[in-house]
């Protein structure tokens, strides 16, 4: 493909906002655009978004992308060779087939709504909350789309009607974008990828299909299923309607996934993007780890319908930079995300302070949807700088919680390490661009930490997917990172050991008084 333009395009849709970025050949990002859309919480622990305002997030998106990008005097219509999509996993979506129009908002992976679904189907299952990890990976939890899909077919009168009629479609966000991209209704394709259906707790890990036993056992209908297809493969054609037709929709993989894609984690490497929330992968290659320490079985990535699949460990942290979002829109403490690291070093430490933000519960590795969030230690010498280091604490706390249970359940031949016999965690995403976050994840860990020069992986993975499939990149290409690591940034421990154990032992205080808060009166 050399002597002309080529790029791949990547859809980015987050928990927060749209991106679309343009790559050019040398994965150099060439234009991009985002958008921020609304988050809806109709109830206390209920979080949702409009399906409809999301697509148009898309389109608007890939509009002023192709603007700037034709403006600064690339020709993106002729070289554009396809686009990967990117997409927040769990959040779930049912539609009507014949109208195009969703049945109801769409449900975040962080809503909590489905808790006493899930306390029901603890009592009546055999193996209680753990009934399905050895066929699915995951534990019976308000996370994950299939608890969210009872719920709709439960209490939603236009859900159910739709699917008496065979008129209902069920999908996460990748499945309705790419449904409303190649066409929507009367052409549309029904698809997801092996990432985000391994998200569903429907999909058998070992096959990569829907399990049948697990589909009788909930009662879920599964014609409203989509396909699930690989993470490299061309899908299908972007339609009418569009900035852009005809492009090949060529790679697909949910957020997580696709940021271990672009940090080119290979087989015992692993990564964390910190986001809204916090998300520690590590990559196992082609065996499946079943997790004694509270972490979850689920899928790397397959990059082609014949590539081998590597799967991996992750354990996911509900809030993160939620909890700076906090501050800033609940707390007014800031006036934007980017003034938390100056004001955390107004202050040396904490000052006793230990702020845990269970704002919906906790996930890995502990589990409990009864915990709330909580900030103990607090004296009249307590002032907000001592607050905000706190919360930047708190994301990082919970990310060693996660590694710590990581270590133990990959054990010593399952994790890649240096010369030096350090496991180095790769970080990416948002709040990495933080050096005093960074640098107290390194201190809480006692181990270094590596920051790409470009912290947004999650777009870049998308769009390395999609490049494999059409011929643009090879897995060598992507897999070899020496020239990328000579950018990279390694943030050192330098924290007293002993002042680390002591922080560790009063972090597992605070969680502890978390547990059991979730019927505090109001």
């Amino acid at each position: 493909m050399s002597g002309e333009e080529v790029f791949i395009g990547s859809v980015d849709q987050g928990t927060t906002s749209t991106r679309f970025i343009i790559y050019d050949r040398s994965a150099k990002t060439i234009a991009s655009h985002q958008v921020e859309f609304t988050q809806f919480y109709p109830q206390s622990g209920w979080v949702e978004h409009d399906p409809m305002e999301i697509l148009e997030s898309v389109r608007v998106c890939i509009a002023k992308s192709l603007d700037k990008a034709t403006a600064a005097g690339h020709n993106v219509d002729s070289g554009l060779k396809a686009i990967g999509l990117t997409n927040q996993r769990e959040t779930t979506v049912v539609w009507s087939k014949s109208t195009g129009c969703p049945l109801y908002n769409a449900i975040v992976w962080m809503d909590v709504r489905t808790s006493s679904i899930c306390r029901k189907l603890e009592k009546e299952l055999s193996g209680g909350r753990t009934h399905f990890v050895e066929t699915c990976g995951l534990p019976v939890s308000t996370y994950f789309s299939a608890l969210k899909l009872l719920w709709l077919l439960d209490n939603v009168d236009a859900v159910k009607e739709a699917v008496k009629k065979g008129d209902a479609l069920f999908g996460t966000i990748d499945t309705w974008l790419i449904w409303n991209m190649t066409g929507g209704k009367g052409n549309g394709l029904h698809v997801t990828d092996v990432s985000n259906a391994s998200r569903t707790m429907l999909m058998n890990l070992k096959t990569l299909t829907w399990d049948k036993t697990i589909l009788n056992t909930l009662g879920i209908p599964p014609e409203i299923l989509p396909k699930i297809v690989s993470n490299a493969e061309i899908i299908g054609s972007i339609g009418k309607g569009w900035p852009i037709t005809g492009i090949p929709i060529a790679g697909c993989l949910g957020d997580q996934h696709a940021a271990m894609l672009g940090q080119a984690c290979r087989k015992g490497e692993a990564k964390s993007t910190y986001g809204t929330g916090a998300f520690i992968l590590l990559n196992t290659g082609e065996e499946i780890i079943q997790s004694t320490h509270g972490l979850l079985s689920t899928l790397a990535y397959k990059l082609g319908p014949k590539a081998p699949t590597n799967y991996a460990l992750e354990g996911s942290i509900a809030i993160a930079g939620a909890a700076v979002q906090w501050l800033r829109d609940s707390l007014g403490i800031i006036k934007s995300a980017s003034e938390i690291e100056a004001l955390a070093l107004e202050v040396e430490s904490s000052g006793g302070v230990y702020f845990v933000p269970a704002f919906n519960g906790l996930f890995a590795p502990w589990w409990r949807d009864d915990a709330r969030g909580v900030c103990i230690g607090i004296t009249r010498f307590t002032n907000k700088s001592h607050i905000a280091r706190a919360v930047l604490e708190s994301m990082c706390f919970q990310v060693k919680d996660v590694l710590d249970s990581m270590h133990k359940d990959a054990g010593e031949k399952g994790e890649v390490k240096n010369d030096k016999g350090e496991f180095l965690l790769r970080v990416d995403g948002g709040a990495t661009i933080n050096n005093l976050l960074m640098q107290i994840q390194a201190d809480l860990l006692g181990s270094s930490v590596v920051r790409p020069a470009n912290i947004e992986t999650t777009a870049l993975g998308a769009a390395y997917a999609a490049g494999l499939a059409v011929g643009v990149w090879t897995e060598n290409e992507i897999f070899s990172s020496g020239e990328r690591m000579e950018k990279d940034t390694t943030f050192y421990p330098i924290l007293d050991e002993e002042v680390r154990k002591k922080k560790v032992n009063s972090w597992c205080k605070a969680v502890s008084r978390t547990f059991d808060l979730a019927d505090l009166s109001l």
